[in-house]
């Protein structure tokens, strides 16, 4: 595994980029777009010119497989689209940075190709309702189909002596999360950067979105829900994959084990040997990764202001 990133986009992504050289015709939203695209371009095109019509400021499409031969044809349709296509195998989340870097808006929504585009999603006025508290993220209200009451909300808990989540359906406006699901949301793009984005370390889907909020909280940042907005999918909505590997390991590293010590964030050397008896991956490996994951919380101390314990302890109270 390789050593954990220190700043925003440390590792570069050989990548194509296609249009974007044009404005977008009628801008009406002070709003980025980053579409991460999974399904086939057959459905690209419509996606793309509801989102057009909408007014926003700026959209990035990011595709995941290189192999897309239709891109040319989609970036000569809509020149004031910029395509992003890596040359390299890339986790979500590492497309996720790309994007913030080729967009220049302030205010970030991460949107799929598998989500309804219901004309008029979001208006001007709830746009500034909902950045100007300048959260990290505002997640959307999810539904699929007839199903509204899958969950959305994820606060921290403890099961026994373990950390665990405690997903649930029921919420509010400005009810806060400890994650946002499928990392759907309106991002403060600087408070993004800021973080360091996602790890690219991580290759879980689940342990690296994980990292970042759980990141973003223990920084002093929030992600909250908001009702004020809602997409619905298409088809099934996510289910998650919560395998504890190596992924989890790096998760706990840098987010579990660390302990706040008056002004800063730490990992006591004596926290080794716990490490050791639960990371199942030999006393070498083992060895470095928690002198890998002690280095990067000294090099962030002074960025730490609770731990994981202060959070789930003090979840809901936190201003």
């Amino acid at each position: 595994m390789n050593t954990i990133p220190l700043i925003f986009n440390e590792r570069q992504i050989n990548r194509t980029i296609l249009g974007g050289r044009e404005s977008p015709p009628d801008v009406k939203l002070p709003l980025g777009v980053l579409l991460l695209n999974g399904k086939g371009t057959q459905f690209r095109s419509a996606v793309l010119e509801r989102l057009l019509k909408m007014g926003f400021e700026q959209i990035v499409s990011l595709e995941k497989n290189h192999e897309n031969y239709n891109i040319n044809e989609l970036s000569r349709k809509f020149p004031s689209v910029k395509f992003v296509i890596p040359l390299e195998k890339v986790t979500e989340g590492e497309l996720i940075n790309i994007g913030m870097s080729e967009i220049s808006c302030d205010s970030v929504l991460v949107f799929r190709d598998n989500l309804k585009v219901e004309s008029d999603f979001i208006s001007p006025r709830i746009l500034e309702k909902i950045t100007q508290n300048e959260v990290l993220c505002t997640a959307p209200r999810l539904t699929c189909g007839s199903v509204t009451n899958f969950p959305v909300v994820f606060s921290p808990t403890v099961n026994g002596s373990v950390f665990d989540v405690f997903a649930s359906s029921s919420i509010s406006d400005g009810l806060e999360t400890l994650y946002s699901l499928d990392n759907l949301g309106i991002y403060n793009r600087k408070k993004f950067m800021q973080l360091g984005g996602f790890d690219y370390t991580i290759a879980s889907a689940h342990w690296q979105t994980m990292d970042f909020f759980m990141r973003g909280w223990l920084w002093g940042e929030k992600t909250v829900i908001s009702t004020l907005y809602s997409f619905s999918y298409e088809s099934d909505f996510p289910v998650e994959d919560l395998t504890v590997d190596l992924s989890y390991s790096r998760f706990f590293l840098k987010n579990l084990l660390p302990r706040f010590d008056e002004d800063h964030g730490v990992i006591p050397k004596s926290s080794l040997f716990l490490y050791l008896l639960r990371s199942g991956c030999g006393l070498i490996e083992s060895c470095r990764q928690f002198f890998d994951a002690k280095n990067w919380v000294f090099k962030n101390k002074y960025r730490f202001k609770f731990d994981a314990k202060y959070l789930v302890e003090n979840w809901g109270k936190i201003k």
